[in-house]
């Protein structure tokens, strides 16, 4: 019994952010093929599509267009999460074995989300598409 419990919470954390991560994009996925049979059989049948279902798939592709406002947002929200990182280990003691007991290794970790950042904020200038 003492064995079954750790392999259980072991389980059940690593359970619930799979669950978490595959959940949403199962369930979208599944959406989306039933709205595609559901066009399919409409056109099959030579039935017009009404226009909400044409405005719903509009709208869907237009969604996944990158945006300039959109880059901005992503490149404000990784360059705080590097930063925070970085303020995280200047503020606290913690080495994790990097270094000769400072923590730039961490500061060197900080340093990926805010370089992802900084590449949306540039794109944000070169994109044409505006919101």
């Amino acid at each position: 019994m003492e064995v079954i419990i750790p392999i259980i919470a072991i389980l059940s954390v690593f359970g619930t952010i799979t669950a978490i991560i595959v959940g949403p994009t199962y369930f979208k996925t599944r959406e989306r093929r039933d709205m595609q049979k559901t066009v399919r059989a409409a056109i099959d049948k030579g039935q017009p599509l009404p226009p909400e279902v044409i405005d719903a798939l509009s709208k869907e592709a237009a969604r996944n267009t990158p945006s300039r406002t959109r880059d901005i947002r992503r490149g404000v929200i990784w360059l705080a999460v590097g930063v925070g990182i970085a303020a995280f280990s200047l503020i606290s003691d913690y080495t994790g074995g990097w270094g000769d007991g400072d923590a730039n290794g961490l500061l060197g970790l900080a340093a990926i989300p805010t370089t992802v950042g900084l590449a949306y904020l540039v794109l944000s200038f070169f994109n044409k598409n505006k919101d």
